[in-house]
């Protein structure tokens, strides 16, 4: 008997006549996930995709906790492949499988599944004498078909006889890399990681672009952002990020535009750089953390100000998010703990203490000419520094 993974596919399933594509990029994807681990034979079947462990020495565990970050991905089990494809074997088989988990409950049932019609029994037949075995090693158990404590699964197909357990939650969503490329504003607060982190579920390839303003921020600040990519980068994949001197312009914000709307210039400012930065890398879009009405610069008239000065589509993902929302997520992939480490980012540099909250687009463009910025963005465009995440 073998140990296999058996992964079964969400949305991708709705897919038309490119449906294919997705298939083999969420292949690919599983494949690069687990290439690490030793080697394995990954094949898409009967709407299945078989992850076969090739090495005696592969641990299951860590194969599932990295495919169970892969995007496109609805559900996944641990599955046996029984010596023969026969309904002897299945039964045989079940039990001394399923034991650990047999031995710990009370209620079970068994269902099947038969896409090989020549097999011999139809599927209530396989159910049948499958739970009977299992009664028969576990006298204890009884069979509840409305609220059991475990399901047993019993596939019938041309590979062979398959028993597994209980289907484990995959990440959802798309395979990376079906939805394009984009660029993710990224501080070291709570909402842009979760912010990536849901715009590459659609699919999404993504670049990083960080804004470091030394010395109000520190090293660590900016090595906390790299912390946070990395756990991002479990599930999105490897990805750049550029990180933007940008403490000229903020000064000169500070020194030559009006304080109310200081956060406004910056965030434009912003926009303008990352744009440049995002067609360099063949991006399509930019990403960004807001909320509406989190706080004064993103309300609808500031977010608006802040989108006329970049020409590609600004995504927001988390845009009517409330914050306990966006907390839960970043609990889920791990980026809470690192996000509330007590380093300042650019966006907390020199805040008004009075900002513009509903703003007029041209008394914003107004204030921002008081700078002169052309030349600065030039420059921080010719400083830009480079980091590579991978998901490892």
């Amino acid at each position: 008997m073998k140990e296999i993974i058996l992964i079964k596919m969400g949305e991708l399933v709705l897919k038309g006549l490119n449906r294919r594509q997705f298939e083999d990029q969420l292949i690919r994807n599983i494949k690069k996930s687990i290439k690490s681990l030793g080697q394995f034979t990954v094949r898409f079947a009967q709407s299945t995709i078989y992850v076969v462990p090739e090495d005696d020495f592969i641990d299951l565990d860590d194969v599932c906790e990295r495919i169970g970050r892969v995007f496109g991905i609805a559900t996944y089990s641990r599955a046996i492949m029984c010596d023969e494809k026969s309904l002897e074997s299945v039964l045989k088989t079940a039990p001394v499988y399923l034991a650990d988990q047999l031995g710990s409950i009370k209620t079970f049932k068994v269902e099947s599944r038969r896409s090989d019609k020549k097999f011999p029994f139809k599927s209530p037949e396989i159910s049948r004498e499958t739970g009977a075995a299992i009664l028969r090693a576990f006298p204890h158990l009884r069979v509840d078909v409305h609220n059991p404590d475990l399901t047993v699964m019993v596939e019938i197909r041309d590979f062979g006889a398959y028993v597994r357990g209980a289907a484990i939650r995959g990440a959802g969503g798309i395979p990376v890399g079906t939805g394009g490329n984009a660029a993710i504003l990224i501080s070291g607060g709570l909402d842009s990681p979760v912010a990536a982190w849901m715009i590459a579920k659609r699919g999404v390839r993504l670049t990083a672009i960080h804004f470091a303003s030394p010395p109000y921020t520190s090293e660590r600040a900016e090595q906390k952002v790299v912390k946070l990519l990395r756990k991002v980068a479990l599930y999105s994949g490897d990805m750049t990020m550029y990180t933007v001197p940008f403490t000229e312009i903020q000064e000169t914000i500070r020194k030559k535009c009006p304080e109310d709307y200081f956060t406004l210039i910056m965030r434009r400012l912003m926009m303008k750089i990352a744009e440049r930065i995002a067609r360099d890398n063949k991006c399509s879009a930019l990403i960004t953390g807001e909320s509406l009405g989190q706080v004064a610069s993103q309300t609808i008239k500031a977010l608006a100000c802040t989108d006329e000065a970049a020409s590609m589509p600004v995504f927001r993902p988390l845009i009517g998010m409330d914050k306990q929302e966006i907390v839960d997520i970043s609990y889920k992939i791990d980026t809470y703990e690192t996000s509330i480490e007590p380093y300042e980012d650019c966006c907390t540099v020199f805040t008004p203490k009075h900002p513009r909250t509903n703003p007029v687009l041209e008394r914003v463009k107004d204030a921002e000419e008081k700078g002169d910025f052309d030349e600065m963005i030039e420059t921080a465009l010719n400083n830009l520094k480079v980091t590579y995440i991978n998901n490892k």
